[in-house]
């Protein structure tokens, strides 16, 4: 057979291969909420409920997180403006739209102002791919409580993510100062770092689900949410969120022990105000992205699915368990920020670096096996469990991957036990300041060792006794 028809047979076979894994695959790509009957102007409706709720939920998450932390240090907290001191947010908000607002001498005028505006703007474009319920009725229409979907969905919100960070690196740089600078330098090395193994963590979910549309992975989750046979990338999102949105005890790119205040040191008023807020809404976006992605999303809770035929996994009902699943994260949040200390910036990437990517890569490899093992890419010997067939060739598989990171992780403990070793070993009693090719002063408590002689040295010092013999 010539090259051109082994070409030809190659062009041919694409198309082919392709169907018979959506054929296989559980879901198919395109979206599965359904927007036909929805008019351009419920659209902008729906928007503005979107933005009305996020709002909304920033001025309660503030309050609920200062209440809290404010419990957990044996202190009442806001209890003054309002009932329950629930209008503090909102005096605190007014108070910063009154405040003078300043702009350095130095700074980059136009960049200093654009900065809080993309950081502000991009925490609200993420949240419009979320399902937040079924197909609901509104204003005569069935439509979905989802502003859009897209067959990529989720790399969209890992994009907008991405230029989110130009806000924070903008407001750095056009701010003249050099706090600020450090602290954008290190918001976009944590970000980037980070937003590498929260990638990698949502690609386990991608290969059970067949699909990066948000609709389509909470319509996988009707039988088994995915914080079971994901439960490590479940492990590694909650992490990374918790980097990707600068909270406590990630919040290195404006620790106020270290560099005064970061990337916000010098702003004021109302530019403060939409930092604050864009980082608010986006742990309201990373929270419902993981209620999406591992929870079910607007789904109910297994036992209640149950209860009359499932009344209660349909219509409104979805919001309520949407937003109990996203408060349940802001709840982890808070909990954080009152519990844990900061921890040092070398560390915080280190374990990025060298634990979470690589590690996830690995198990990234497991489920891709696992899964084409069950889509019955790869044949072998299977066993029963529990009514339920499993290839032989994936444990297996399993297995051998595990022992391997077990023996890296034993071999790396090792190393470490021994580097600590060294580092707390007594130092020598006796020193040689010269050993090292420059004079280094003694420890507290240390001697000088003398040098010895060399023949030259000795020679020098055997001549003058001779002659003083023979004088």
């Amino acid at each position: 057979m010539s090259t051109m028809t082994y070409a030809a047979e190659a062009v041919t076979g694409i198309p082919r291969l392709a169907a018979g894994l959506g054929a296989q695959a559980p879901f198919a790509d395109n979206p599965s909420a359904d927007f036909s009957d929805t008019p351009w102007w419920l659209h902008l409706v729906k928007a503005l409920l979107i933005f009305v709720f996020l709002l909304v939920n920033t001025l309660i998450v503030i309050w609920f997180e200062r209440r809290v932390i404010g419990r957990m240090q044996q202190r009442p907290g806001p209890n003054r403006t309002g009932p329950f001191g629930l209008l503090q947010t909102l005096a605190d908000g007014v108070k910063l739209a009154l405040k003078e607002d300043l702009t350095p001498k130095n700074a980059d005028k136009f960049v200093f102002v654009l900065a809080p505006v993309i950081a502000g703007a991009m925490a609200f474009v993420s949240f419009a791919i979320i399902p937040m319920g079924p197909t609901v009725s509104m204003f005569g229409h069935r439509t979905p409580l989802q502003l859009t979907d897209l067959p990529v969905a989720v790399l969209l919100v890992l994009a907008v993510a991405g230029v989110g960070i130009y806000g924070i690196v903008l407001a750095g740089w056009s701010s003249g100062s050099t706090y600020p600078l450090l602290g954008g330098l290190r918001s976009t090395a944590q970000m980037i770092s980070y937003e590498i193994a929260m990638g990698l963590s949502l690609v386990a979910v991608f290969l059970y689900s067949g699909s990066m549309s948000t609709s389509q992975i909470v319509a996988a989750q009707r039988d088994l949410w995915y914080i079971i046979p994901a439960f490590f990338s479940f492990f590694v999102y909650v992490i990374t969120m918790v980097g990707e949105t600068n909270r406590l005890p990630f919040d290195l790119a404006e620790g106020e022990g270290e560099l005064t205040g970061g990337f916000h040191t010098e702003y004021s008023s109302l530019k403060f105000a939409m930092f604050f807020l864009g980082e608010y809404v986006n742990m309201f976006t990373v929270s419902a992205l993981a209620t999406t992605m591992f929870l079910g999303g607007w789904q109910a809770p297994p036992l209640i699915t149950m209860i009359n035929d499932g009344m209660f996994n349909h219509g409104w009902w979805g919001l309520l368990w949407f937003v109990i699943k996203l408060w349940s994260f802001m709840f982890f949040f808070v909990w954080l920020r009152g519990s844990l200390p900061r921890v040092r910036y070398d560390q915080f990437m280190r374990f990025g670096w060298r634990f979470l990517i690589p590690v996830t890569l690995a198990w990234v490899v497991v489920v891709a096996f696992i899964r084409a093992s069950q889509l019955g890419y790869v044949s072998g010997p299977t066993f029963t469990i529990a009514g339920r067939q499993y290839p032989l060739l994936s444990f297996i598989f399993v297995a051998v991957v595990a022992a391997v990171v077990l023996l890296v992780y034993y071999y790396w403990e090792n190393r470490r036990i021994e580097r600590d070793a060294r580092k707390s070993a007594p130092p020598p009693e006796e020193v040689d300041p010269f050993e090292g090719g420059f004079p280094v002063p003694p420890l507290p408590g240390q001697r000088l060792r003398e040098p010895a002689l060399g023949i030259g040295d000795r020679a020098s010092q055997d001549i003058p006794e001779k002659e003083a013999t023979r004088g």
